[in-house]
């Protein structure tokens, strides 16, 4: 039991962090807004410098649904981005997404979205995973949403099972070979992100959507959790389909940030289901014990990548600070704590809050950083670029998940 001091102290601290979120959320929004609408061939640039300069005019499709679904969620969500510029923004960049980003399979295969557009709308490559047509759906509900078109949604819900059916049943459409040496591998990536969908898709439609999907939600869960290795004391990336460790640094790989994100998409669904076991693998193991293995102890923040034994990653940029993971790590600590009231995890919140807010956000030229140093210094200054897009999704995210009311209510 918390002290009456101790108390209004979190609730005056939360406060003091809600409203500085709000300014940055604020702000991040209007260099979107001012700098990355292309008004001549519609959708938006994605790769913006530091001062809102376009300095590649190549159009990420990842990154245009980010843009659209944003939009949309700010517009639907929030009262005071419930403008008519920002709907606007919203519908252009869902009409640019559906005339260009969907490319025909060939020879009667199912059509992909591609990754990368030229400025006009050109297909310039096509990765050989199914997250263009993830961020493709996103968009297409959530605009379905906000503007009551049905064909977006039954867009979306098309989409939806051809992704179902590339990862559960048959992935050679895809395009990748099958070569001999490869190893079958349940990469966390793929289960975090359809649960994701899932959670989209059924998001205020009723039992009806919910039973369709709920097959796949309890799969995703359970592909989720064999990432839990070493008797409960890792979070590997990648694991065998039988959830078993893989050999070699494929195997030994850490990614501390998506553990966070898949620990905060299993207590959404702990939460919908009063699941207390689910709740509490959750808070232990995907939200506790990376941000422990994750934490930098000298520099502060948290690693992209680790070995799990100690060897140094093979990924050159293991040991940078990129501003998703900690992002992620807020949403985790602030949900993990609505739904258990440990303040400890309050505690958690306020320590990533700190070294996320003191090193990310450019006070000078808006938005944020996203790739930082070991030590925490800029180390590429741009804004955007083909996987580095608006931070106010993660954002958003947060500012809906502080506990504020239930603080006031508990103190009197």
């Amino acid at each position: 039991t918390l002290c009456l001091s101790r108390v209004w102290s979190m609730y005056n601290q939360l406060t003091y962090y809600c409203k500085r979120i709000r300014k940055e959320l604020d702000n991040t929004v209007d260099f979107w807004l001012k700098y990355s609408h292309d008004t001549t061939h519609g959708g938006f640039f994605t790769c913006i410098g530091r001062d809102g300069k376009v300095y590649d005019e190549l159009k990420y499709v990842w990154l245009q649904g980010r843009q659209v679904w944003m939009y949309c969620r700010l517009y639907r969500t929030m009262e005071r981005f419930h403008k008519p510029e920002i709907l606007e923004a919203a519908k252009a960049g869902g009409a640019f997404l559906r005339k260009f980003a969907r490319v025909s399979g060939g020879s009667g295969g199912p059509w992909k979205c591609a990754f990368c557009l030229t400025r006009d709308g050109k297909a310039l490559k096509v990765q050989r995973t199914v997250f263009s047509e993830c961020f493709y759906i996103m968009a297409m509900d959530e605009l379905s949403r906000v503007t009551g078109d049905k064909d977006m949604q039954l867009e979306a819900e098309q989409m939806m099972e051809q992704v179902i059916y590339w990862v559960r049943v048959d992935s050679s459409s895809l395009g990748r070979p099958q070569l001999p040496g490869e190893v079958p591998t349940n990469s966390m990536a793929v289960p975090m992100m359809l649960l994701c969908l899932v959670q989209q898709l059924t998001e205020g439609r009723g039992q009806e959507a919910a039973q369709k999907y709920g097959d796949l939600a309890s799969w995703c869960v359970q592909q989720i959790l064999q990432h839990i290795q070493r008797d409960g004391t890792a979070i590997l990336e990648n694991v065998s389909l039988e959830g078993a460790e893989l050999p070699g640094c494929q195997g030994r790989l850490q990614n501390p940030g998506h553990a966070l994100e898949a620990g905060w998409f299993l207590l959404q669904v702990s939460g919908e289901q009063q699941d207390e076991e689910l709740q509490r693998t959750a808070i232990n193991k995907f939200v506790e014990l990376p941000y422990q293995d994750g934490w930098d102890k000298e520099h502060g923040g948290l690693f992209y990548f680790l070995d799990v034994d100690g060897h140094c990653p093979t990924q050159l940029e293991w040991n940078m600070k990129l501003w998703w993971p900690h992002c992620e790590a807020l949403i985790a600590f602030l949900m993990a704590y609505n739904q258990t009231k440990k303040p400890q995890l309050l505690e958690r919140f306020s320590q990533v809050y700190e070294y996320t807010f003191s090193h990310f956000p450019d006070a000078k030229s808006g938005e944020w950083f996203g790739y930082l140093t070991q030590e925490g210094k800029v180390a590429l200054d741009f804004k955007g670029g083909p996987f580095k897009g608006k931070n106010i999704i993660a954002i958003h995210e947060i500012s809906h998940n502080f506990p504020l009311d239930a603080l006031k209510a508990y103190a009197g």
